[in-house]
């Protein structure tokens, strides 16, 4: 029996391809109404997970329920529930925009009245209706994912699945996918964001799942996992004359990086590194020109949770 403010539940998935165990006993839920997203390094179980959650997959273990749907059990009827925007576009190039949307809606069971209907409103509001009639392989890489998102919604699915829906758009199409998002979610719609920009999931998602190596490793609201890392704090300082990188790579600093004038440095005591700093600056004969403390991001945060642990002091020019 499914939780009723539930809108996904993925029970223990494990998937195997051969030896390599992509996915392993991931266990997490999504509630109504929620944006959650989906983080992870490349090769980190992501979109081996997706395709689990909306039956491309079959895992070997564990199970899948959407608004109350057993996946294995009832496969048609949980699809009726769901959009699916995948990391590749699904769009038939050779169809027009208006074809391609009627097909879909056909696939759903719409009505001809309300697929003509949904295709004038949702063309329109992703600025493809002047383009309607033409064939999809004319439209650039961002029109065609406009459409991939139209078809995805054009049924009014409760839960909508998107894979890395925004990557290499460009600025146009990018904030026309976001605000359509942002909409279908006040409308009650739970999307699932799977992502490798971490400020696009800081300011969409209400928590974050992150996975590495095929297991979960964090589940919480953006800004706990945030605070949860303050040894990821960081100074920024300037120096005139700017002075050699490496004499910064004290003890309590495990990372630096070059920002225009600037050098950042990563640490797990501030207090400590702020009078190395000073020390530094008064042997080599140089004036600090600005220093200032930072709080941990949540890109910090991944990186503390994803990233292989390296000794000693790396330097990123």
């Amino acid at each position: 029996m499914s939780n009723d403010h539930l809108a996904l539940e993925a029970s223990h998935l494990t998937k195997l391809f051969g030896t390599l165990k992509a996915v392993d006993d991931v266990t997490f839920s999504v509630q109504r109404g929620e944006i959650f997203g989906f983080l992870g390094p490349n090769g980190a179980g992501k979109t081996t997970t997706i395709r689990m959650l909306t039956g491309l997959l079959t895992p070997n273990e564990g199970r899948v329920i959407v608004n109350g749907i057993d996946l294995h059990d009832h496969m048609i009827k949980a699809k009726m529930q769901m959009g699916v925007i995948p990391e590749v576009g699904t769009t038939y190039v050779d169809l027009t925009a208006e074809q391609n949307l009627a097909l879909t809606g056909k696939y759903y069971g719409l009505s001809r009245e309300r697929i003509r209907e949904r295709t004038k409103e949702l063309l329109g509001a992703l600025g493809l209706y002047e383009r309607r009639g033409d064939p999809v392989r004319t439209y650039s890489k961002g029109m065609r994912q406009r459409l991939s998102f139209a078809c995805a919604i054009i049924h009014e699915p409760n839960v909508l699945f998107l894979d890395e829906p925004t990557e290499g758009l460009d600025v146009q199409s990018r904030r026309l996918l976001v605000d359509m998002i942002l909409e279908l979610n006040m409308k009650g719609c739970t999307i699932f964001l799977t992502t490798h920009n971490i400020e696009e999931a800081n300011a969409l998602c209400q928590r974050v799942a992150i996975i590495n190596k095929g297991r979960l490793v964090a589940l919480d609201r953006p800004e706990a996992l945030r605070s949860s890392f303050e040894k990821t704090q960081s100074l920024e300082v300037s120096f005139d004359p700017r002075i050699a990188t490496d004499t910064l790579c004290f003890g309590h600093v495990s990372k630096i990086e070059t920002s225009g004038d600037k050098m950042i440095l990563y640490t797990d005591d501030p207090h400590a590194t702020i009078k190395q700093v000073v020390d530094v600056a008064q042997q080599e004969h140089a004036r600090i020109l600005s220093l200032r403390t930072r709080g941990p991001s949540l890109e910090e945060a991944f990186i503390m949770l994803t990233d292989d642990k390296r000794p000693g002091c790396e330097i990123v020019d």
